[in-house]
């Protein structure tokens, strides 16, 4: 196939009872420790209005913050140093908070995983990186092996919400996660780490601050470069990871500051686009096998392979005007290149034999985009309260394409299965003013407006949309000659989709350390660029982008031996549209059909426990249905976390327990197909700094990281169907399963010089 060239640049009474209950509880308990609560200051995103930071909330590795509108949890950077595998993606940061979950079969930080947020997945959701949304175009999705390993993040605020008028992205649906960039210190050091662990897996890395330099202290750079290797738990799943990130920041005057960030990562993986174990190798206790070392089989590694490159770079300014005036303004760009080899096989009726070996059962795909951007936030604070406005612009140039292609030689057939350009343009200005009603007292009203235009160029095709007046042999993709046309080459069409979506909050300040809050709001997600693969690529009319609507009560209390944040929340969401064909013209529509309904409540605490220990905690509880009553699809009704740190004496350790509840899972139109039965994934952590170990060493830190400590091999999704008629009480031995990694072992040591 002749394409272009895309260089790589790479029960709601119920909850409501117990939110009742848990203010009361922290009422009591904030009187009877009254000499314990303290008078909260300006702390970042996890503090209050005045005051020093309780020591609760110093300890605690996710906690709400006093100013909090909605719900809220803000994941620590001690949390990423200490309490997470070393080869960690940002997938495994974000469990730690209520209602968040993920697998990554191939071990931590192995793979490309999902996150699941109040049981939707992370394609309802917006993740943004220092406030600068970031997906996939082709659809709002995600890739966690990618972009941002935990060597590029500092925290995280998850947001489990539309959130305000002021929160942008293209699926504020669910809600949003905004990773956070490393903070940089005022002291110079350079840190050399080294890793090795289970499947042979290895990271080697170099950290450098350089603290304040120049004139007066005003620049600060902070960089840091790695490699990682490994075999991977799956057979023959390995991967290799080489990245930098650097960020800059200078100081021009005591009210204007200049950020810089830039980072580069190039991952290679023989991951294949089989997502899953066959359930007959699972129940013969093959949990791992994946794919084959002998050549001329149809799951042999050698015929799947990922190279993937992405980078991330913004330029922000930050400024006090004067007269209560701010100003932040970042410019950015961001590249996907993501170049995907590999041999479309299945199992057959045994589950245990992988068939499909042919000189068209392999496909050669390119996904990538270009991504440029500004984001302008600006907000005037007064006696009466404060007035934010800001203006999201971003444009996205995709090129994507899937060939047939033979996996022995990788010659491709003439036409592709596929092959499309197309350019997304979103703009999204907001305006909100927070009231100050009283002292303690702020209402919030605002409105965004979302729009949204995607141009397309799609190539004549084999299967997508078609010879576009030629006839296509289905087996070959090549046209029919003669007595037909060659056909038109391509296609172009466009559309575009808007969206009003208001909010309202109101957050009341009952006591320095003790809030509440209320939350109306709409969230809305853009349909993806599917709608228009069908023949000619003409459709009756457009889908509308699908709508949620949130209402959610929360409280936030902190004291010096207690953090205690909970809330109740309801959203009725838009069920996704279907695919209907009319009779006259033939052509797709895409009504809606019925809606989804997520409800319950949430809960997270720290708890000082003396001599070093604390306890975290955290749990929520509720359902996630469609409104025919059946269960949304990987929706647990629970999850619960425990974890018991310890800090003193150089130590720092950690044992974390997450238990995912049941669920249940589809098989194509089927609701509740499979059964889940419940997981519990528990990890431990041991973290011991030593100071000054020598003359030329600040200090020494050896950690070791135990993920699976009871080494589960729960099964924790059914990542396809055998058949169509296949459930959890007629399985068929061809299903794929997810199944939980065995348990790893990795030792880390870094110095500081």
């Amino acid at each position: 196939m002749s394409v272009p060239t895309l260089k790589p640049h790479r029960a709601r009474q119920a909850a409501i009872a117990t939110l009742f209950a848990v203010s009361a509880i922290a009422l009591a308990v904030s009187q009877a420790y009254a000499a314990d609560a303290t008078d909260l200051g300006s702390v970042g995103t996890s503090g209050g209005s005045a005051g020093a930071v309780p020591a609760a909330a110093k300890n605690a590795l996710s906690q709400s913050s006093l100013d909090a509108r909605s719900a809220q949890s803000e994941i620590s950077d001690e949390f990423i140093r200490n309490f997470t595998s070393p080869v960690a993606d940002y997938s495994q940061i974000l469990q730690m908070a209520p209602g968040m979950f993920s697998y990554s079969p191939n071990g931590p930080g192995l793979g490309d995983t999902k996150t699941s947020m109040r049981g939707l997945t992370d394609s309802n959701a917006v993740i943004s990186f220092d406030g600068i949304p970031f997906n996939d175009t082709n659809g709002v999705s995600h890739h966690s092996w990618v972009f941002f390993p935990s060597q590029f993040v500092g925290g995280a605020v998850i947001d489990r919400s539309p959130g305000s008028a002021a929160t942008i992205g293209q699926a504020t649906f669910a809600g949003s996660i905004n990773l956070l960039s490393r903070n940089l210190e005022p002291a110079k050091r350079t840190s050399v780490e080294g890793s090795y662990g289970t499947w042979n897996t290895s990271l080697v890395g170099i950290e450098h601050e350089t603290g304040q330099f120049g004139a007066d202290g005003a620049s600060n750079l902070l960089f840091n470069v790695h490699e990682m290797k490994s075999d991977g738990y799956e057979t023959f799943n390995k991967q290799k990871r080489d990245a930098l990130s650097l960020k800059y920041q200078y100081a021009v005057s005591a009210d204007t500051a200049v950020t810089a960030f830039a980072s580069y990562l190039n991952l290679k993986s023989n991951t294949p686009a089989v997502k899953g174990v066959s359930r007959a190798n699972v129940n013969l206790g093959n949990y791992d096998l994946l794919l084959s070392g002998v050549p001329n089989t149809p799951a042999y590694y050698g015929y799947n392979f990922y190279d993937v490159s992405t980078d991330f770079n913004y330029l922000g300014v930050s400024s006090n005007l004067g007269n209560g005036w701010k100003l932040e303004d970042k410019v950015y760009v961001y590249r996907y290149w993501n170049k995907q080899n590999y041999n479309n096989f299945k199992y057959d009726a045994t589950g245990l034999v992988p068939t499909s070996l042919t000189t068209t059962s392999a496909v050669d795909k390119l996904n990538s985009y270009v991504t440029k951007g500004n984001l302008l936030r600006l907000s005037q604070e007064s006696s009466l309260g404060t007035f934010r406005t800001g203006l999201w612009y971003d444009v996205a140039d995709s090129y994507r394409y899937q060939v047939k292609s033979d996996p022995r030689t990788w010659i491709d057939t003439p036409l592709p299965n596929f092959s499309e350009t197309y350019r997304t343009t979103t703009i999204q200005p907001y305006v909100e003013y927070e009231f100050k009603v009283a002292k303690d007292l702020k209402v919030t009203p605002g409105v965004k407006y979302a729009s949204y235009k995607q141009a397309f160029n799609h190539l004549q095709d084999c299967a997508t949309i078609g010879g576009l007046g030629a006839t296509v042999n289905a087996a070959t993709c090549a046209i029919t000659l003669p007595g037909t046309g060659l056909g038109q080459p391509s296609v172009s069409n466009s559309v575009s989709y808007s969206d009003v979506l208001p909010s309202l909050d109101v957050h009341y300040q009952m006591q320095p350390n003790w809030s509440v809050y209320g939350q109306y709001a709409i969230g809305d997600q853009i349909p993806d660029t599917g709608v228009f693969d069908v023949k000619n690529a003409q459709i009756l009319s457009k889908p509308k982008p699908t709508k949620s609507t949130t209402f959610q009560f929360g409280s936030v209390w902190k004291s010096d031996k207690y953090t205690l944040d909970a809330d109740i929340y309801h959203s009725k969401l838009d069920n996704a549209y279907t695919v209907s064909v009319d009779p006259v013209t033939l052509l797709n529509f895409y009504p809606l059909i019925g809606n989804q309904i997520i409800q319950g409540i949430e809960a997270e605490s720290n708890i000082l426990l003396g001599s070093g220990f604390s306890l975290y905690l955290n749990g929520t509880f509720g359902s996630a249905k469609y409104d025919t009553g059946k269960w949304i699809s990987g929706a647990p009704a629970d999850t619960e976390t425990l974890g018991l740190n310890y800090q003193a004496s150089g130590w720092n350790t950690g044992l974390f327990a997450k238990r995912v509840g049941k669920m249940y899972n589809d098989n194509a139109s089927v609701h509740e197909a499979f059964t889940i039965d419940p997981v519990v994934m528990t990890n431990l952590f041991v973290n011991y700094t030593l100071k000054t170990p020598s003359s030329f060493t600040k200090q020494a830190k050896i950690q070791l990281a135990i993920n699976n400590l009871f080494d589960r091999h729960n099964v924790v999704g059914v990542a396809g169907a055998g058949t169509a008629a296949s459930t959890s009480a007629a399985p068929s031995p061809a299903d794929l399963l997810t199944v939980l990694p065995a348990r790893s072992v990795s030792a880390t040591v870094t110095l500081d010089f």
